[in-house]
């Protein structure tokens, strides 16, 4: 039994919006997804750090739902900026179970357990997104979130999953690195980056919490492995 992350998957099985377009890393990526998880057994789990398919509904996402919940072990997701198929909790489990989709579990507003180890995580905060009225609302939820799930996890060992970056190159939301260093996170996933903004990536130690990015395309489709 093994704990794996990997974010930015970008399905459109059911919809008309392949990732080819962005480059060579991207062709095939579909087949390198199901080959990346060759490796994986059913007891294993794997985070997935937002942007999971681009289809605009639940319905539109249904082929690329099937297609996760078709590869080997548990998956605990979470939003990304492009996930507008993101829907209700209540909604979202019934429309799995109606599906027989049985591998996907959300991750928000609670935290997940691997052993003795908490999987905590939200979608995060950006530098690309304005702090407008509106967006200071939004920003002040998902610390809402984040806290929430990191207090869910009371004293045990927490790994946090992020869908944006809390920190890159000239940039830092100090607001959630101060969460994660108040509740002692040991470390830290996020994805978002692509292409050459793979450089500009945070890696390694930062104040007490290790980061690493784990977009697809960065990983070469190939899930990273925690522990």
């Amino acid at each position: 039994m093994s704990l794996y992350a990997i974010g930015d998957t970008h399905l459109s099985l059911g919809t008309d919006k392949p990732m080819d377009v962005f480059g060579s890393r991207w062709e095939g990526y579909v087949d390198k997804l199901r080959e990346g998880f060759l490796d994986l057994g059913p007891e294993d789990v794997t985070v997935l750090c937002g942007d999971l398919s681009w289809g605009m509904s639940l319905e539109q996402a249904r082929a690329d739902f099937a297609f996760l919940d078709g590869l080997p072990g548990e998956k605990i997701f979470l939003k990304g900026n492009h996930d507008y198929w993101w829907n209700t909790a209540a909604k979202m489990n019934a429309f799995f179970a109606a599906q027989g989709f049985t591998t996907l579990h959300m991750l928000h507003n609670n935290c997940r357990f691997y052993g003795d180890t908490a999987l905590c995580g939200t979608r995060g905060w950006f530098y690309e997104e304005d702090r407008g009225e509106h967006s200071a609302k939004i920003f002040q939820r998902e610390l809402l979130r984040l806290e929430t799930s990191l207090k869910a996890a009371g004293d045990r060992e927490k790994l946090c999953f992020l869908h944006y970056p809390p920190l890159y190159q000239g940039y830092r939301c100090t607001e959630i690195l101060e969460l994660l260093e108040r509740y002692q996170v040991s470390r830290c996933f996020y994805g978002h980056l692509h292409g050459g903004s793979h450089r500009l990536a945070v890696s390694g130690r930062q104040g007490s919490v290790e980061y690493a990015l784990v977009s697809a395309d960065y990983l070469g489709f190939r899930p990273l492995k925690i522990f």
